[in-house]
């Protein structure tokens, strides 16, 4: 059950730090503010529309472990109000975070939407699921056209989520996107060099007949 996102993340010591600086307050009050009870559709869209994430771990010598993970947009696949899941795409194959996971499946998330300056983070229970142990969620999570080499399967049970404050997100765009946004006067360029090879063309075919 997805609980509120400053339960887990205020601990005694945050509080104590909150008193010491003056915050204390205006936190207690958000500690006992409603929630969503899982993911909602603003949630689900973002999530459906990202193409990476961060992923913290702990390892069992007490360190953690942040690691980049990406892969086509929309490989982050949302199960249920509760769940989503991603294929774990062969990469250096050092497995610190898979390995991290064996001895404390407790993780934290953080999605980054850097155009419109959007963060999104989820506090979550992970787990390992091998592609030989359920082939149809394979099927579902597994992004077909999409060059990889999958080794198994990520599943994180949501515990709690909070969108950021946008602040210092600088924004960010890919070629994609880049090429998406310059499309319109791509083709209005192309449409006035037309004119222009149109215009000149006439002007040869005149001449010529003079």
């Amino acid at each position: 059950m997805a609980k509120n996102y400053v339960s887990l993340a205020f601990t005694d010591a945050v509080k104590r730090l909150q008193e010491q600086y003056g915050s204390r307050k205006a936190y207690a009050r958000m500690e006992q503010s409603k929630y969503t009870e899982g993911l909602s559709e603003s949630e689900i869209m973002f999530i459906a529309d990202r193409d990476s994430f961060y992923l913290a771990s702990i390892g069992e010598n007490g360190y953690p472990y942040i690691q980049h993970r990406g892969g086509p947009k929309g490989f982050i696949k949302v199960l249920d109000a509760h769940t989503i899941g991603v294929v774990d795409f062969k990469g250096n194959q050092q497995y610190i975070s898979v390995g991290n996971l064996e001895t404390h499946p407790q993780v934290s998330l953080i999605m980054v939407d850097y155009p419109r300056q959007a963060r999104l983070k989820l506090y979550a229970d992970a787990s390992v699921v091998e592609l030989k142990d359920n082939p149809e969620l394979f099927k579902e999570l597994d992004p077909a056209d999409y060059p990889h080499s999958p080794e198994r399967m990520l599943i994180f049970k949501i515990q709690a989520y909070d969108w950021n404050c946008p602040q210092h997100i600088t924004p960010k765009y890919t070629l994609a996107e880049i090429q998406e946004a310059f499309a319109p006067q791509q083709a209005y360029l192309a449409e006035l060099e037309n004119e222009v090879k149109a215009l000149r063309e006439a002007q040869q075919n005149s001449a010529s007949k003079l």
